[in-house]
C-alpha cells in the first residue's frame, strides 16, 4: 500500500491522502494561521474562532452543526496552536460524503452570530480562569512570553478575558476571511476510501472556496537576554522551567536536539532527569524536558515541580546532567540504546491514528511530505554522538539558560 498521495486542487487547496484499511476515516483542515498571527488586541482570536466556528453557517444552526457527525457516530473537533489551527472530524469510512460537505461548509461559509458568540465568550472565559488555576501549565506560557517578549509567539494561546469582549461576529469572520483561504490551507485524509474518490468528492464540496491568500506578517522574535525570574504564588510546591531558544522547523540540526531531549527528560521512566531526581532521590513526581519548533525559532524547556524546601538542590542536580552532557561523549552502547528507544517510541506513537492523522496535515502544510517511520528511522540512525555533543554545547550553557519559578 502506497504511504500517501498528493495533488492540489484548481483553487489552490493542496491535498494529502493516506490510505489504511480501517473503516474509520479522518479528514480535516489545517490552516496555517494560529495565536502569532493576531493582531495586538485580538489575543486568542485564533482560538475564539476555532470555538466559534461550529456556531452557524447560512445554511446551518449550531445545533445542525453538532449533530452532523454525532449521529453517524462521528465525531467533530478542532485545536489551535501558535502557528496552526485544525478542524477535523473522526467518522465511519461510508460518511465521507458527509464529512467533507459539513467541512466545506465551515470553512466557507461561518457566520459567528453575535447571539453564539455571547455564549461563547462565557465558555471561554471559564477555560481561561481554570488555565489561571492551573500553574503546570502557566508557567510554560509565560516562560515563553519572557523569552520572546515583544513578539506575538510570546502571547498565549487562550488570551485573557478582557480580550475576549473585542472579538465581535465582524472581527471574526474577518479572521477566517484573511486566513482560512486555500492557499493557505491543506485538507488532509486518511482512511480506505481511494484517492480518486476523495480527490472528485474535494473538488465537489472545497473547491468552490476562492478567498485569495494574504501575505503572513510574521517577523523572527528579536534576541533576549538570559533570565531568572522568581515569582510568587500560592502553590503547595515550586514549579521551575530551565529552557532557552531552539532551532525552527528546518534547522536540520533538530533532529540530534530531539534525540537529546528524549535521552535528557522524554517520556521514558529511564531518562536521566527521571533517574536523577525522582528514581534516586524521590525530588519530585514530575520532571520533564520538551521542544517545540516554530516555523523561524524553536524552544527547549526543562520543567519540574518540588517541595519548596528542595528546589535548589533540583536546579543544581540539572545543572549537573546539563554539564556532563556539554562535556561527555555518549558512549557507541549509550547512544545505540537512545537511537532505539527513540525509534521504539516513534513506532508506538503511530498506534494512535489519530495522532497520525494530525501529523499527516500537519507535516505536509511544513514540509510538503509525510516521511514513513523508515525514513524516520534512517535519518536518526545518521545521528552521531559528536551531533549530540555540539547541540548540547549550542543550547545547553550556563550563560544560555534562562530559568522561571514559581514559589
Amino acid at each position: 500500500m502506497e504511504e500517501y498521495q498528493i495533488c492540489t486542487l484548481p483553487n489552490g487547496l493542496r491535498l494529502i491522502h493516506r490510505p489504511t484499511q480501517s473503516a474509520v476515516s479522518y479528514c480535516g483542515f489545517t490552516v496555517n494561521a494560529g495565536t502569532r498571527d493576531e493582531g495586538e488586541a485580538y489575543n486568542g482570536l485564533a482560538h475564539f474562532v476555532e470555538h466559534t466556528l461550529f456556531k452557524g453557517t447560512t445554511h446551518r444552526r449550531a445545533s445542525h452543526i453538532l449533530n452532523r457527525m454525532e449521529v453517524v457516530g462521528g465525531e467533530l473537533n478542532a485545536y489551535t496552536a501558535k502557528e496552526e489551527t485544525v478542524v477535523y472530524t473522526i467518522f465511519p469510512g461510508v460518511h465521507l460524503p458527509r464529512a467533507m460537505e459539513l467541512l466545506g461548509d465551515l470553512v466557507a461559509d461561518s457566520q459567528f452570530p453575535e447571539r453564539e458568540l455571547a455564549k461563547e465568550r462565557e465558555v471561554v472565559a471559564d477555560e481561561i480562569n481554570l488555565y489561571l488555576d492551573t500553574p503546570t501549565e502557566l508557567i510554560y506560557d509565560e516562560f515563553e512570553s519572557l523569552l520572546f517578549e515583544g513578539c506575538s509567539l510570546g502571547r498565549n494561546i487562550l488570551g485573557s478575558v478582557e480580550s475576549l469582549n473585542g472579538m465581535t461576529s465582524a472581527v471574526a469572520r474577518r479572521f477566517l476571511t484573511d486566513y482560512y483561504t486555500p492557499g493557505n490551507m491543506v485538507f488532509f485524509f486518511m482512511g480506505a476510501t481511494p484517492f480518486a474518490r476523495v480527490k472528485a468528492l474535494a473538488e465537489r464540496y472545497l473547491g468552490g472556496l476562492t478567498r485569495p491568500t494574504k501575505a503572513m506578517n510574521r517577523r523572527l522574535p528579536s534576541p533576549v537576554p538570559a533570565f531568572t525570574r522568581t515569582i510568587g504564588r500560592d502553590t503547595h510546591q515550586s514549579h521551575v522551567i530551565i529552557g532557552a531558544r531552539a532551532y525552527d522547523l528546518h534547522d536540520p540540526r533538530r533532529r540530534a536536539l530531539l534525540l537529546l531531549n528524549n535521552l535528557l527528560g522524554g517520556p521514558g521512566m529511564n531518562s536521566v532527569l527521571n533517574v536523577s531526581l525522582r528514581e534516586k532521590r524521590g525530588y519530585v513526581y514530575t520532571v520533564e524536558s520538551s521542544v517545540t519548533s516554530y516555523t523561524d525559532t524553536g524552544v527547549f524547556t526543562i520543567y519540574f515541580g518540588t517541595d519548596h524546601h528542595d528546589t535548589r538542590r533540583c536546579i543544581d542536580l540539572v545543572r549537573r546532567e546539563l554539564k556532563r552532557l556539554r562535556e561527555q561523549r555518549l558512549s557507541p552502547a549509550k547512544l545505540a540504546a537512545a537511537k532505539r528507544q527513540f525509534i521504539g517510541q516513534i513506532e508506538v506513537s503511530t498506534d494512535n491514528s489519530e495522532n497520525v492523522a494530525l501529523a499527516l496535515g500537519k507535516s505536509f502544510l511544513r514540509y510538503g511530505r509525510f516521511d514513513s517511520l523508515a525514513e524516520i528511522a534512517r535519518r536518526v540512525e545518521q545521528i552521531t554522538a559528536d551531533d549530540l555533543l555540539a547541540v548540547a554545547n549550542d543550547l545547553l550553557s550556563e550563560e544560555q539558560l534562562s530559568m522561571l519559578i514559581y514559589e
